[in-house]
């Protein structure tokens, strides 16, 4: 007879999808039973249209390599939530008790292509199959230092230890290749109820890795249905820890937030990041304007707007740009972006036509055209004018008939000077709706160059 937890379980999944056969062991009251020293998951079984597409001839070739050498293979981690929420996968990773030298050997022998070989120390062997499929396989472990940021291993054979060092309890899912489920700490129930909880202590969890805080978060965005249903004391102990993300390299902390930008309830989930105080440990302003950013967040939905075009409505200026570059070590042309948009998301028009000035921005924008066009749809994007937007995209940009090469042979040099008289050449191009010649406008050289000449004086005075 079924317990009321497993009745409960049961039901939702077979309504949900007809082909899943269910079958869970243990009771309520535990997260799993014991026999021995062993402890024993939860289990259900899964035979879904989802997990039965994983069965490509390279993955069935490397689970027949892994099973003709006696160890056990499982997929791990994402791909098990995935299909739990009947999702495919994109991704595939897997854990096995077999170490990295037995994984060596054995690949060897099979005549197996490894490639990238750094991840070794942590366990991981990446096997190339049939030439053709990358797997990356990673030996059962335990954290036995952790600083914070990254952990020293040592190599298990229990499958409930290295369900233990992972995050959160929708993630320490593994599945055997016969489709059983193995639960150690209710991550099953969790996603059934659609929770976000870390394996075992928060607060031990996040001061193992920092970066935990927001993998939280993202989490949150792809599993939770309310945007902001949080449980308590897990917000304490993010609270309690989050100045231990001054300890994580900007590259990490970006990753996850453009995930957590790009993601649901990103409105929602950034407001709550500032709340709990990590906004100075990502190198935001400590007390951002979290309504413009809602009101940009909300209103360019639809739109599609870079990540760095939203968090662009937390900052104020051209210093608070440069404070979360040097934070999250974006590449330059996040950075130019997002000093783009801060620069002209709020640019009237003194033209009949919307259009003119942004238009005249592409011209006269130092920047590559192709990006500084990217530039301008983002800015439009973030004002939320899908009517000028549509237009802009399908404006057929005129090329400018003056070149650097054609200034040179009238001898001017490469340099301040030589950059100036180009934009005012523009400037006329653009004043002419776009109709002057080459020839028309290298007349006017001689006027302009007296022009900046005068002003060069000026400056000087």
């Amino acid at each position: 007879m079924l317990h009321a937890w497993s009745r409960k379980i049961v039901g939702t999944v077979l309504r949900r999808c007809c082909c899943l056969r269910v079958d869970f062991r243990g009771t309520a009251a535990t997260s799993c039973t014991t026999e021995g020293d062993r402890v024993l998951p939860r289990t259900m079984k899964l035979d879904s249209p989802q997990f039965r597409a994983l069965f490509t001839p390279e993955v069935k070739e490397l689970v027949d390599i892994f099973k003709r050498h006696g160890h056990e293979l499982r997929i791990a981690g994402g791909a098990v939530r995935d299909l739990l929420m009947h999702k495919q996968p994109h991704d595939l990773d897997f854990a096995t008790t077999a170490t990295p030298t037995e994984m060596k050997e054995m690949f060897d022998n099979e005549g197996v292509r490894m490639i990238n070989t750094r991840g070794e120390k942590h366990g991981t062997i990446t096997a190339r199959i049939n030439d053709k499929t990358n797997f990356e396989v990673t030996t059962l472990r335990v954290d036995v230092v952790t600083d914070g940021r990254h952990a020293e291993v040592e190599f298990t054979t229990d499958w409930h230890t290295d369900a233990n060092r992972r995050d959160l309890t929708v993630n320490a899912l593994f599945l055997g290749l016969d489709g059983t489920v193995y639960d150690y700490f209710r991550g099953i129930e969790d996603l059934e109820k659609r929770r976000v909880a870390f394996v075992g202590d928060p607060a031990q969890r996040i001061q193992e890795d920092y970066l935990r805080i927001l993998r939280y978060f993202r989490f949150y965005g792809r599993i939770a249905v309310q945007p902001d249903s949080h449980e308590p004391e897990t917000l304490t102990a993010i609270r309690e820890n989050v100045g231990g993300l001054a300890r994580i390299s900007g590259e990490r902390l970006w990753t996850e937030l453009k995930k957590i930008l790009v993601g649901n309830f990103n409105k929602e989930l950034v407001c709550r990041i500032v709340d709990v105080g990590a906004a100075p440990f990502l190198g935001l302003p400590e007390s951002p304007d979290l309504h413009e950013f809602c009101k940009v967040c909300d209103a360019s939905k639809q739109l599609d707007p870079q990540p760095i075009t939203l968090l662009s409505a937390l900052l104020q200026n051209d210093s608070d740009v440069t404070n979360m570059h040097n934070r999250l070590k974006l590449s330059a042309y996040e950075r130019d972006l997002a000093l783009f948009v801060v620069a002209h998301r709020d640019d009237e028009s003194s033209f009949g036509d919307r259009l003119k000035p942004f238009q005249a921005l592409l011209f006269t924008t130092k920047g590559k055209v192709g990006d500084v066009q990217e530039w301008i749809c983002e800015v439009l994007k973030y004002r939320a004018d899908a009517e000028l937007l549509e237009r802009f995209r399908c404006w057929d940009v005129p090329k400018f008939p003056v070149n650097g090469n054609m200034l040179i042979e009238r001898g001017l040099r490469s340099g301040p000077k030589f950059a100036t008289v180009l934009t005012k050449l523009k400037e006329l191009w653009f004043d002419s709706d776009f109709t002057m010649t080459a020839d028309e406008l290298l007349k006017k050289l001689p006027d302009i160059l007296a022009e900046v000449k005068t002003s060069s004086k000026s400056k000087k005075a």
